[in-house]
């Protein structure tokens, strides 16, 4: 401390030696830094940038395809909901067609079943009036036998005039159920 008293303007001006080398070993030190070590850091942040510019680049392209793919499957799927519409309306075109084919052909077998009683019907009719003919004119025949007191059976006049007889009722009661 005495030392730094004595000299106290020594203490505020360095030896320019000093100054000399620590001038040197600057530039030296900005020269390595310059030369090698700043453009290798220039390197480094450029790849860098480039990696997160190429990495937006790349999700912007990757968000591009998704939103095409997107549409895409969209349009598909409207496609299918457009197939699937058409398809459940021919469905029930079948369906409404095929309901009026199977009406149709039972209201066709009904009326064939109808037709084929009617028929049968008016056969048995015809069968019962031959056969009630038949009997009504025997019994016709024996009760006026009786009540003349002959026999009248075997006459073919007199079967032809119970059949005629006969006839004339039918008609009146034919023309009797028309009028009603």
């Amino acid at each position: 401390m005495i030392h730094a008293a004595e000299g106290g303007a020594e203490i505020l001006f360095p030896i320019w030696q000093e100054i000399l080398v620590g001038a040197i070993a600057f530039g030296l030190l900005c020269f390595v830094l310059m030369k090698f070590v700043f453009p290798m850091m220039e390197k480094t942040f450029e790849a860098r940038v480039d990696a997160i510019e190429g990495g937006i680049e790349r999700a912007e392209r990757a968000q591009e395809e998704a939103n095409q793919t997107l549409e895409e499957y969209r349009r598909k799927l409207a496609t299918a909901q457009e197939e699937a519409a058409a398809i459940r309306d021919e469905a029930r075109a079948d369906a409404v067609a095929a309901k009026e084919e199977i009406l149709v052909s039972a209201r066709e077998e009904a009326n064939r079943v109808i037709a084929a009683g009617h028929a049968q019907i008016e056969a048995s009719r015809q069968q019962l009036v031959r056969e009630l003919r038949s009997e009504v004119g025997n019994l016709a025949v024996d009760l006026a036998g009786k009540i003349i007191g002959q026999r009248l059976a075997g006459d073919a006049d007199t079967t032809a005039t119970v059949d005629q007889f006969l006839s004339q009722i039918a008609d009146d009661t034919a023309e009797t159920s028309g009028a009603r």
